[in-house]
């Protein structure tokens, strides 16, 4: 049985994912913003309550980064929301590390730790595509960010990767996006269950096959 904590779990694939890890035996632990009746409560960019909800948590085994934003309506290179862009990049690229960096010693505490980050596809440099440019760029530093904390962290046996979730049937995906959300959280939770340290630093597909960054 694994221990996971799972950000942004009100919704969509994090939803689905403590859905199918709690259907599989482990314990799951959703964590939300306040008001959205969670097990562990703290807005992801918020470091002090971050601190605070990782004091009082105990071991744990996996951390699922999935909690991110689309971005603002105006994210065009030639027309772009600078404010919502900086919104995008806190939420999608600084706060998962200020996540990672928060319960790391729970992690520590835990068995065969690990932590996956939620990318998306879009943020695959063979893409020259420019739509939702401020999502796509704040999904090329998480991968970065979490390849380099894969690099830190190798040391101590902590397995860290990058997972791309397809096009979910979610509020952020959509009603016409292709992949079913509970499909998706139960590869995702195999590839948690499969990461190890020879595996670490990579950028996986939600089915477990690795692909270029």
């Amino acid at each position: 049985m694994m221990r996971l904590l799972v950000t942004g779990a009100n919704r969509g694939i994090g939803a689905a994912l403590v859905d199918a890890a709690r259907a599989a035996g482990h314990e799951a632990l959703a964590a939300t913003r306040p008001g959205q009746g969670g097990d562990v409560i703290f807005d992801v960019t918020d470091h002090a309550a971050l601190a605070r909800a990782a004091a009082d948590l105990g071991p744990l085994d996996v951390l699922i980064n999935n909690a991110g934003i689309i971005g603002p309506a105006r994210q065009s290179t030639l027309d772009m929301d600078f404010g919502g862009f900086r919104e995008t990049l806190e939420v999608n690229t600084l706060a998962p590390l200020a996540v990672a960096q928060a319960f790391l010693p729970n992690l520590r505490r835990g068995q065969r730790p690990r932590i996956l980050s939620v990318s998306s596809q879009m943020a695959w440099m063979g893409y020259a595509k420019s739509d939702r440019i401020a999502y796509r760029a704040s999904k090329v530093a998480l991968n970065k960010v979490m390849q380099g904390l894969a690099t830190d962290l190798a040391a101590e046996g902590i397995a860290v990767g990058v997972v791309d979730p397809g096009w979910v049937r979610t509020d952020m995906g959509g009603a016409e996006a292709e992949e079913d959300p509970s499909a998706v959280a139960r590869g995702i939770l195999a590839l948690a269950e499969t990461l190890t340290p020879a595996r670490s630093g990579r950028f996986w597909t939600w089915r477990g096959q690795e692909r270029e960054y």
